[in-house]
């Protein structure tokens, strides 16, 4: 099997349990019903996964997947500072309407218990390597100030974010984490625009 069936193979057992654990519930969602969904062989599952359990970390994929999915419909006129706000907007209104509240609250459990490598903090993810290609750019026309490093600049808009899903999952979903993160993300961000600088 290539590496491209692999990848695809993986991806359509992770798509088809997320789409289940968001329907029917993790607790109800069976190995068996993954395999149905997926249109696979059950070993090809375990081929992948040890288990149910080990698809937890999957979300990030799933995140990944719909990075893949915006750079291609991303406007490429707009700037940098714009561009890390439509990644953010576009996340989370996904979760908002595909994620329930467990599942999210169930991965920030398992990042936190786990020994091994954490999903949410593996840099080689494309997550990782859009946003530093962004901010390079961003870096280069001078929108963003070039005195902190890119991978620091990463390394903030990534904190953001876990900490408004973390918030969100903590507060029980009582308020939307799209809109609050609308208001919030700029100002959290604003420090690192090239315009302040240039203002002092």
């Amino acid at each position: 099997m290539s590496e491209r069936q692999n990848r695809n193979t993986k991806g359509k057992i992770i798509t088809a349990a997320w789409k289940l654990f968001y329907e029917q519930g993790y607790e109800n969602t069976t190995v068996d019903a993954i395999i149905a969904q997926a249109k696979t062989s059950k070993g090809s599952f375990y081929h992948y996964f040890s288990g149910k359990d080990a698809l937890l970390s999957t979300l990030a994929y799933l995140f990944d997947e719909k990075y893949e999915e915006l750079m291609e419909t991303m406007d490429p006129e707009m700037g940098s500072f714009e561009k890390l706000l439509f990644l953010n907007n576009e996340l989370f209104t996904m979760i908002e309407n595909g994620i329930s509240l467990d599942l999210l609250a169930r991965l920030f459990s398992s990042q936190l218990i786990t020994k091994g490598e954490k999903s949410l903090l593996d840099r080689s993810r494309l997550y990782y390597r859009l946003l530093a290609k962004i901010i390079q750019e961003g870096q280069r026309n001078k929108e963003l100030r070039s005195d902190i490093s890119v991978g620091e600049i990463v390394k903030a808009y990534a904190i953001c974010e876990r900490a408004l899903m973390y918030d969100w999952c903590i507060s029980g979903g009582e308020y939307s984490l799209r809109s609050y993160s609308q208001r919030m993300l700029p100002m959290f961000l604003a420090d690192f625009k090239n315009d302040k600088t240039q203002g002092n």
